[in-house]
């Protein structure tokens, strides 16, 4: 079994994590650039602590400091204040998607009570074909059916 060369466990971790920077290559800080073991250009979250470090500590202005590291300066502002809210967790990348179920909006949420109201036995499946007729919502029947559980689980704690 051959084992991995120095780094790519790294590397695997860093994408498990989606903390792999997109552009090492746009960092050009001397720091990175000069090939040492202490900075990897490829780690996001290390990249972004630096820039933000050498703004605060060594009073690097923001727009040098952006550009140096490959960001710009509206990324500069959103990494300092996830880094002031949540500390260096702050600075992992958020996770790609919704954040939560978007289209079942309250309006949507009340259809579906209402119509299970009227007919307990409707199914998901039914339920997704009344919406999208009725609202003209498409979400797929899973997805209610997480919702009315979401909903069932509010309305026991009441």
């Amino acid at each position: 079994m051959a084992r991995p060369k120095p780094g790519e466990d790294k590397l695997a971790a860093l994408r498990a994590q989606h903390a792999l920077n997109p552009h090492p290559e746009a960092v050009t800080d001397p720091a990175f650039v000069g090939g040492g073991d202490l900075f990897d250009a490829r780690d996001l979250v290390q990249v972004k602590y630096e820039m933000l470090r050498r703004v605060r500590a060594e009073g690097q202005a923001v727009t040098q400091s952006a550009a140096a590291f490959g960001f710009s300066r509206p990324a500069f502002y959103q990494a300092r204040k996830s880094f002031e809210a949540e500390g260096l967790p702050g600075l992992l990348p958020q996770r790609p998607g919704p954040r939560r179920a978007h289209k079942l909006t309250g309006d949507v949420m009340a259809f579906l009570q209402k119509a299970l109201a009227d007919d307990p036995s409707l199914g998901a499946r039914e339920l997704t074909r009344r919406l999208r007729e009725a609202l003209g919502v498409v979400v797929h029947p899973r997805t209610v059916e997480r919702g009315l559980a979401r909903g069932q689980k509010r309305g026991q704690r009441s």
